[in-house]
């Protein structure tokens, strides 16, 4: 009888507990030039996280985080108010597409007939054009609290935008739990055949955003035996390459800047830096894998990066070159932070070896990312 009048004690205590719960904000982030409004909308979690995005751009605009002792810290780079992403955006936590990465010569053939995007990195296509997905207002279709609070953004590209066929209706579902998971969900369907690669182009730094020792000693593993080298514009060659003994190698945790400057390699002098895409799978996985995992020794903290795509382009800053200032008044150089884009491989549109992002109607296109955080 003591027995189980404890147990209902305690099955009473547990109820009377208040679950933990999440919590949302919505708030004005200022007016484009054409007079649109920009929404800034924060998600919290239990644990003291939070995720601001914002409707310009279905952006990470900052992610606060906790280190090993409690103490919470952005490590998100980007700017405190809209001027800076209207005058310098550089794709700051931007969703990217149609077409993330980039397309030679801003090229296409689908179903016989040839498009031409614009041409906006050197000789070629970068992340949608001109005016891709980063650059306009998405709007807030849904934005709920509870115990994972979450928000979801749409933009409805027309036909022939940035010269791409087909209408296409995009969503971004931003959501935080309470342990730690930022996940991001990427959908698209379409009224005529085309091509989608959406993927996340944030800028992370774990020791945290403007802090002094920057992003080059994160040491970062990614589990992949191969990527695809480039030539000189960034465009992949097609090869898959080993990864073995090419400073290219994260297959154990090694600090990002150890062979950043390793210039007796030609794809480091190709782009300055990593920034090029590994083979995690070879086809498309058919659920979620580990893309990434990143560790601060300073602070603690850990974020792991999981997709249900099979390449992961890593960019480690190389074209931030003190131009740029940022939150709180930091300025941005080489180096500072880094970028995880989980997609399909670069120029797949024109090289079928590498698969499809071909979406047809009737069709659903899907990315799912999740980044998750902890501290040890």
């Amino acid at each position: 009888m003591i027995a189980k009048t404890g147990t209902m004690i305690a099955l009473a205590a547990a109820l009377a507990t208040p679950a933990l719960a999440g919590t949302i904000e919505r708030k004005p982030f200022g007016q484009m030039p054409d007079g649109t409004a920009v929404e800034a909308i924060t998600l919290a979690n239990a644990k003291g996280m939070r995720a601001t995005i914002l409707t310009l751009g279905a952006s990470v605009q900052s992610v606060v985080a906790p280190d090993r002792t409690g103490k919470p810290g952005d490590v998100v780079l980007g700017y405190d108010d809209l001027a800076g992403y209207v005058a310098k955006p550089n794709y700051f936590g931007a969703t990217v597409g149609r077409v993330a990465n980039r397309i030679a010569k801003g090229r296409f053939t689908l179903d016989g007939k040839e498009y031409q995007t614009p041409v906006n990195d050197g000789p070629n296509a970068l992340h949608g054009g001109t005016k891709g997905f980063d650059k306009v207002v998405w709007q807030v279709v849904s934005a709920k609290g509870g115990a994972k609070p979450s928000v979801t953004l749409r933009y409805v590209s027309p036909d022939g935008d940035q010269g791409y066929p087909g209408t296409l209706t995009a969503t971004a579902t931003y959501s935080l739990d309470d342990a730690g998971n930022l996940a991001v969900d990427y959908g698209a369907t379409t009224d005529g055949p085309t091509v989608v690669n959406i993927s996340n182009h944030t800028y992370w730094n774990l020791d945290g955003e403007g802090s002094v020792a920057g992003a080059m000693g994160l040491k970062m593993t990614i589990p992949a035996a191969a990527y695809t080298p480039t030539d000189a514009t960034a465009i992949p060659t097609g090869e898959m390459r080993p990864v073995a003994g090419t400073p290219f190698d994260f297959r154990t945790p090694t600090a990002i800047g150890l062979r950043v400057r390793d210039g007796k390699d030609e794809q480091l002098r190709f782009g300055r830096g990593y920034d090029h895409n590994w083979v995690i799978t070879k086809a498309k996985p058919k659920g979620m894998q580990l893309m990434a995992r990143v560790a601060d020794p300073i602070t603690g903290r850990v974020m792991e990066v999981l997709s249900d795509q099979p390449g992961l382009q890593f960019y480690s800053g190389n074209f931030l070159d003190g131009t740029i200032t940022g939150k709180s008044g930091h300025i941005y150089r080489e180096g500072d932070a880094i970028v995880l884009e989980p997609q399909m491989f670069p120029d797949t549109p024109n090289r079928p070896e590498f698969g499809s992002v071909r979406l047809d109607p009737g069709q659903t296109y899907a990315n799912h990312i999740v980044f998750r955080f902890s501290a040890r």
